[in-house]
């Protein structure tokens, strides 16, 4: 079989798989899992020589990147900092794969995962560090004015991103609360410096916060986050205008039940918010009417039963959401028995963890190719598991 499939043929016009570049618009198009190069390198020497080359690897993970595998998630507890994988073999990273040894000593907190980076905010350092897990790279920024001065560090939240067509450049941006002031900054490596600061005051009736709790959710042209405080709401920051916004949740909720909600992605592809009663969980849709008016609508809800085979009534520790991938619509969800990741669109489930204690997890959702110069390499043969 392989040696048919790299045969070149005497015929003066050659097949499609005898023509490089053809090959390669083929091989462009296999599926973005980690498997995926290192198996189609042990076809031939041919192969392997086009999946190896740097511009093939670089067109790869384009062509991929706005449909990315749901590798794992970034977990920060107490003492440790860990990538937690969540793909079945052969697609399983090694847990050890992606780690950042350089910071471990300092004091740090993720921020959130997107577009194959991670956003890290070491307060020791009055810094945020932008990381490729992949390559490994790291970029140290400054933490521009108005941020470096405010004494609470989970006051302050931040995303960053890739435009859809570059993937050399990022931007993060920074939202913080200060004297009920939202405010925000962005950064854009191209220019490799920080905009001109954005802030909003909090609206009448949001007395208190306490923080800015989960990783943003992308959605459109805007990111979302939901702080905590006398009532759950949740921070807009609209990209293209440069704007902040604070917008209410659909149910009036207390603080303590911020952990049973999350930002998501709707159906139609807007904003979108989760909620967990004991025995449902409820899909809410944003929809704006023809006067532009913006208003709430329950889409669907889900009894918890169907989602799980054990008996939730049996369960001491509360049902928390602890991280959602915007990408692939999954939940984490985390209880007594576990860490579970639930899909939104097929409502299957599956244990990633025994670990239930309190943590948020950063999904890494991202186009990762394992080494495939040498017949798979070593990350290729702990993908294949070949010996």
């Amino acid at each position: 079989m392989a040696a048919s499939l790299c045969r070149r043929h005497s015929s003066p016009v050659g097949q499609p798989l005898d023509v490089d570049d053809l090959l390669s618009e083929i091989l462009l198009r296999l599926p973005p899992q980690p498997s995926s190069l290192p198996r189609a390198s042990l076809v031939c020497s041919r192969w392997r020589r086009l999946v190896s080359n740097r511009s093939f690897v670089r067109r790869f993970r384009l062509h991929h990147r706005r449909s990315p595998p749901l590798l794992g998630c970034f977990v920060r507890t107490f003492d440790e900092f860990y990538f937690e994988p969540t793909m079945d073999p052969p697609d399983r990273v090694p847990r050890g794969r992606f780690s950042l040894q350089s910071l471990h000593g300092d004091v740090f907190r993720p921020l959130g995962c997107r577009h194959g980076l991670v956003l890290i905010y070491n307060w020791s350092q009055l810094e945020v560090v932008v990381w490729d897990p992949v390559n490994g790279a790291q970029h140290h920024i400054a933490l521009p004015p108005g941020f470096d001065i405010l004494e609470v560090p989970i006051h302050i939240q931040g995303a960053v991103l890739r435009a859809a067509t570059d993937i050399q450049h990022f931007q993060v941006i920074l939202v913080g609360l200060e004297n009920r002031q939202v405010i925000a900054r962005v950064y854009s490596s191209e220019t490799g410096g920080w905009g001109d600061i954005i802030s909003m005051p909090l609206p009448p009736g949001v007395s208190s916060i306490l923080y800015i709790g989960k990783p943003s959710v992308l959605v459109g042209d805007s990111l979302y986050w939901l702080i905590a405080g006398d009532f759950v709401r949740i921070i807009k920051f609209d990209l293209e205008g440069q704007s902040l916004a604070v917008i209410a949740v659909p149910l009036d909720m207390h603080v303590r039940k911020h952990f049973q909600c999350s930002v998501m992605r709707a159906d139609d592809g807007g904003l979108g918010f989760l909620f967990l009663s004991d025995i449902s969980a409820q899909l809410w849709n944003r929809k704006t009417d023809c006067d532009g008016a913006a208003s709430w609508v329950l889409g669907r809800t889900i009894g918890l039963d169907k989602l799980f085979t054990l008996n939730l009534h049996k369960e001491k520790a509360p049902l928390n959401i602890i991280g959602f991938a915007e990408e692939n619509n999954v939940v984490f969800l985390s209880m007594g028995l576990g860490i579970f990741m639930i899909q939104l669109d097929s409502f299957q489930s599956k244990k990633i963890s025994e670990t239930s204690r309190h943590c948020i997890y950063h999904p890494f959702e991202s186009v990762y190719i394992a080494d495939t110069s040498i017949g798979g390499g070593r990350d290729g043969a702990e993908l294949l598991n070949i010996t």
